[in-house]
C-alpha cells in the first residue's frame, strides 16, 4: 500500500469535524484536564512554522490525556484587536472588522490542516461584542473597586503620525514607523493599579509549577527591593526624598541626581542660576525613550543645578544636585543619591564631572573603578558605622534615620501601574462617561456591550485623541448618574485587555448572562498546563495573573492563580541559524511543507527538531527523514500477523518504549520520545514481523504525534472503534529491565574483559563467569586470589597476588 498522506489527512480531518470528536463536555463527574496555548494575533501573513511548535506540543499532551481518560479542554481563539490591523485598514481603506474576518479564516484553515485537536465549539474572538462585553464588565469592576483611575502623565508623541507611541515604538528619538521626531507630552491616561498586587504576584509564584526562567522574568519585572526612604535636605528648603537599598552607604553619597521631569525644577526656577542650560537639557531628554535613557552603555550626560544643593542627612554637608536623563520620574521618587565608589554608573558620572569618590565599604581600588562587590564587607569612612559589617550597618542606619525623622524602612517595586489607554479605534471602548457634575461615571452594566461605532476614517485626529473623538454623535451622551449631558471616553483598551482573561471564557463561551458560570469556572480552572513564547512571560502573564487575582478577590473564580503550570518553547530559526524574517528571505511557509510532506510529517519534525525549550534551525534533510519514518510505519501493515500479546522478542522493548514515551511527553522531551519509537521500529524491522497487540500499542503511542496516519492504520488493521477512543498503554516496570547487561571484568582494578550477564545473576555466578574468561584465566595462573568484588550489574574485580 502507498502512504497517500494527502487523502488520509483530509479524510480524518473531515471525520473529526463532522463528529466533533474533540469537543470538551461539561461533564463534571469526570477528571478534567485543561491544556492551553496562547491564542494568536491573526495577521495577514498567516501562520509561520513557529506557531505549530507550541500548538503541536500541547496537542500531544491533550491527545495523551484523552487516551488516559480525562475530559480534556484544548481550546483556540483569536486575539484580534490591535494596531497592525488598524494600520492595514487605514492604508487599504478596509474596515478592521473585515480585515480581521479574512485573517481569522486563513489562520483557522491552516490550523485545521495540521490536525490539531482544538475544541472549535468554544472558539472565541476578542473583537466579538459578545466577548468584549465581559472585558468591559471586568473593567467596570476594577473601576468600582478603585483599581482603575485617570492620571496625567508624560507620553511619547510622534510629530508625524500625530499619535501616542509605546516606548518600544521609539528608536533613536524617532518613530520606528515614519521616522518623525518623537517628543514627550503630558496626557491624561487610564491606569490600572497592578501595584496593589505586587507582593502577591511575587509570593504566589511559590505555589505554581512554572519553569525557572519564567519565574525569574516575573520576579525581575516586578522588581521588589527592600531598603529605606531617605529625606535629603536642600538649600532651597525642600526635602528631596530618595529610595535606596543601600542606606549603609549614605556616607559615600557625594552628589544627587533628579529626573529632567522632576517638579522641583519648576519650583526652583527662580533659584537655579543656569535655567537656560537646564531647559535645553530637558528638551533633549524628552526626545528619548525610557529604554535609551537607562541604557548602561550610553554616554553619561547631565547638568548641575547651579544655586541649589542637597544636604547629606548623615554628614550635614552640602552636595551638588544634577539632572540626568538616566533617572526616570516614573520609577521610585524620580531622585537618587549617588555613591560613585560602589556603583559603576555613578563612578563614570563622577569621573566625567570631577565629583568626589568616597570609599565606604572596604575593598578594591575606587580610584581605578567602582568597587561593586560590596554586598558584604566592613564599613570605612562612615562615622557611626565604621567597623560594622554591611548587614549590621544597614540595620543601624535605618533605625537611626527613623529615630531622627530623616527616613523610614521601605519596600519598593520596579513595577509601575498599567497604562491602559490607547488613542486608537480598533480596541474595546472604555465604558466610562465624563460628566461635569459627577466626574467619571461607569456605564450601567445592563447597557453593555458598548460597541464601536461605524466610522469612515480610522485616521488619528492629529491632536493625540482617538479617532472616536471625532464621532460626536457617539461621544455625546447622558450621565448614568444625574441624567445630564456627558461625553463618552474616547480612548480604547490595549490589546492586553482581551488576552488577560480569555482562558476563563473558554470555560463557558456562549454564556450571555455572565463571563462564565461559577460551576464551569470551578470545574475547569486553574489551567493545568499553559505553554507560550518567552516573550509573553512578563507582561501578558503578569497582567492575566493580576486580573485573575482581582476576580478571585471579588468571588468570580475560586483559585488564586490562573495557571497551575507554565512552560515556554524555543523559536524555530532559519537554516542559517538566524531568526526567520521576510527581509532575510528565510521564512518557511507551513502550507508548502504540508503540501509536500503532509501534516503528520510536519508535526513529527517540529517535535523532533531538538530540545523543545531551546531554539533550533530548520533542516530540510531532517524533515525528509521524518517522512521516511512514517512511510516505514505505514508499511508495517504488510508484515502484520495475528497475536493478542507481545512476543517474547519484543516484549521488553515495547514496555521500555511505553515508559519512555509516556515520561518524555510529560517532560517536554518530544524529540527523545520520537527517537525511542524509531528504535522500536528498527527492532520490529529486524524481526520482519509485528503482531496485532504490538501494532496497537505502537499506534497509540504514535497517535498524539501523527494522528492522521495512526487513525488510518487502526481502521485498516480492523481493530475496532476509533483510535482516539482507546486507552493509553501501561508499562510493567519489571519488564523494562534488560534481560542481560554488560559487566566489566577487572583484575587488580584493570579491565580485562566485558561480558553479558543476566540481570538477576548472583555473585557466585558472576565470579564463575568472570574466571572462565581466557584473559582472566591467564592472569590468575600461579597467583593467589586475595579478594573478590562484585558490584551488581556493573563490574567484577578480582584482586590477586
Amino acid at each position: 500500500m502507498k502512504y497517500d498522506f494527502a487523502a488520509i489527512e483530509k479524510k480524518w480531518q473531515d471525520i473529526w469535524d463532522e463528529k466533533n470528536v474533540f469537543a470538551a463536555h461539561n461533564d463534571y463527574s469526570k477528571p478534567k484536564y485543561y491544556a492551553l496555548v496562547e491564542f494568536p494575533y491573526p495577521s495577514g501573513q498567516g501562520l509561520h512554522v513557529g506557531h505549530p511548535r507550541s500548538y503541536t506540543a500541547l496537542d500531544i499532551v491533550s491527545r495523551k490525556r484523552r487516551l488516559q481518560g480525562y475530559n480534556v479542554l484544548y481550546p483556540m481563539g483569536w486575539d484580534a484587536f490591535g494596531l497592525p490591523t488598524e494600520n492595514y485598514a487605514i492604508k487599504n481603506h478596509i474596515h478592521p472588522e473585515i480585515v480581521t474576518k479574512q485573517n481569522v479564516a486563513r489562520f483557522k484553515q491552516q490550523l485545521k490542516s495540521l490536525g490539531l485537536s482544538f475544541d472549535w465549539t468554544r472558539e472565541i474572538n476578542t473583537t466579538d461584542p459578545s466577548y468584549y462585553k465581559w472585558t468591559q464588565w471586568i473593567f467596570l469592576q476594577l473601576f468600582k473597586h478603585g483599581l482603575a483611575y485617570k492620571k496625567e502623565m508624560s507620553v511619547n508623541w510622534c510629530t508625524g503620525c500625530k499619535v501616542v507611541l509605546a516606548n518600544e515604538e521609539v528608536v533613536g528619538g524617532v518613530c520606528e514607523r515614519c521616522g518623525s521626531e518623537v517628543v514627550h507630552r503630558v496626557k491624561s491616561q487610564w491606569m490600572l493599579k497592578i501595584t496593589e498586587y505586587a507582593q502577591r504576584l511575587i509570593d504566589d509564584l511559590d505555589t505554581v509549577n512554572y519553569i525557572d526562567r519564567v519565574k525569574v522574568s516575573q520576579r525581575n519585572w516586578i522588581g521588589r527591593s527592600t531598603g529605606a526612604q531617605v529625606d535629603f535636605g536642600t538649600t532651597a528648603g525642600d526635602l528631596l526624598t530618595v529610595f535606596t537599598t543601600r542606606a549603609d552607604t549614605l556616607y559615600g553619597a557625594t552628589y544627587m541626581v533628579i529626573s529632567p521631569e522632576h517638579p522641583y525644577i519648576d519650583a526652583w526656577a527662580d533659584k537655579i542660576q543656569n535655567m537656560d542650560e537646564v531647559r535645553s537639557y530637558q528638551e533633549q531628554a524628552a526626545k528619548k525613550s525610557d529604554f535609551e535613557r537607562t541604557e548602561m552603555a550610553k554616554d553619561k550626560t547631565g547638568v548641575r543645578l547651579q544655586g541649589v544643593n542637597g544636604i547629606n542627612p548623615v554628614t550635614n554637608e552640602e552636595i551638588p544636585i544634577f539632572i540626568s536623563d538616566y533617572v526616570l520620574m516614573s520609577y521610585g521618587t524620580g531622585a537618587i543619591m549617588a555613591v560613585p565608589a560602589h556603583d559603576t554608573r555613578d563612578w563614570e558620572f563622577a569621573k566625567k564631572f570631577g565629583l568626589p569618590i568616597v570609599e565606604v565599604v572596604k575593598g578594591g581600588n575606587v580610584n581605578e573603578e567602582a568597587f561593586t562587590d560590596c554586598e558584604t564587607g566592613i564599613m570605612v569612612n562612615s562615622g557611626m558605622l565604621d567597623g560594622l559589617s554591611v548587614e549590621q550597618a544597614k540595620e543601624k542606619i535605618i533605625k537611626w534615620l527613623a529615630e531622627n525623622g530623616k527616613g523610614e524602612p521601605k519596600v519598593n517595586y520596579k513595577l509601575r501601574d498599567w497604562v491602559f489607554s490607547r488613542q486608537r479605534y480598533w480596541g474595546e471602548p472604555i465604558p466610562i462617561v465624563y460628566c461635569e457634575h459627577c466626574g467619571y461615571v461607569p456605564m450601567e452594566e445592563k447597557d453593555l456591550p458598548l460597541t464601536l461605532p461605524e466610522v469612515e476614517s480610522y485616521e488619528p485626529t492629529g491632536d493625540g485623541e482617538s479617532p472616536l473623538a471625532a464621532i460626536t454623535d457617539w461621544v455625546n451622551t447622558t450621565c448614568p448618574k444625574c441624567g445630564g449631558p456627558a461625553k463618552r471616553e474616547t480612548d480604547t483598551m490595549p490589546q492586553w485587555a482581551g488576552s488577560s482573561w480569555y482562558f476563563m471564557r473558554y470555560c463557558d463561551p456562549h454564556n450571555d448572562s455572565e463571563l462564565a458560570s461559577k460551576e464551569a469556572l470551578d470545574y475547569w480552572l486553574p489551567v493545568d498546563w499553559y505553554n507560550g513564547g518567552m516573550e509573553h512571560t512578563t507582561l501578558h502573564l503578569l497582567y492575566s495573573r493580576f486580573w485573575h487575582k482581582f476576580l478571585y478577590d471579588i468571588g468570580i473564580v475560586s483559585t488564586p492563580e490562573p495557571y497551575a503550570k507554565r512552560t515556554s518553547h524555543g523559536m524555530i530559526l532559519g537554516e542559517n541559524g538566524e531568526k526567520m524574517s521576510k527581509s532575510r528571505g528565510n521564512v518557511v511557509n507551513p502550507d508548502e511543507i504540508i503540501k509536500e510532506y503532509g501534516a503528520d510529517t510536519m508535526r513529527l519534525y517540529e517535535m523532533f527538531i531538538g530540545d523543545f525549550e531551546k531554539s533550533a534551525p530548520w533542516s530540510p534533510s531532517s524533515i525528509k527523514g521524518c517522512k521516511r519514518f512514517l512511510e516505514r510505519i505505514f508499511n508495517l501493515l504488510d508484515i502484520l500477523k495475528d497475536g493478542e500479546s507481545y512476543s517474547k522478542d519484543l516484549e521488553s522493548s515495547i514496555h521500555k518504549t511505553i515508559k519512555k514515551v509516556s515520561e518524555d511527553i510529560e517532560n517536554l522531551k518530544f524529540n527523545t520520545a520520537i527517537a525511542a519509537m524509531m528504535t522500536l521500529l528498527n527492532e520490529i524491522s529486524d524481526q520482519k514481523a509485528i503482531n496485532k497487540a504490538e501494532l496497537k500499542t505502537l499506534l497509540i503511542l504514535l497517535n498524539p504525534f501523527a494522528p492522521h496516519l495512526t487513525e488510518e492504520m487502526w481502521e485498516i488493521g480492523g481493530f475496532g472503534g476509533m483510535l482516539n477512543e482507546q486507552k493509553w498503554p501501561v508499562y510493567d516496570e519489571s519488564k523494562c529491565n534488560d534481560a542481560q547487561i554488560e559487566v566489566a571484568i577487572q583484575v587488580n582494578g584493570k579491565i580485562k574483559a566485558r561480558i553479558l550477564m543476566d540481570t538477576d545473576c548472583t555473585q557466585e555466578q558472576a565470579l564463575a563467569l568472570a574466571k572462565e574468561q581466557a584473559a582472566v584465566k591467564e592472569l590468575l595462573i600461579g597467583k593467589t586470589i586475595v579478594k573478590e568484588i562484585y558490584v551488581k550489574g556493573k563490574l567484577v574485580n578480582i584482586v590477586a597476588k
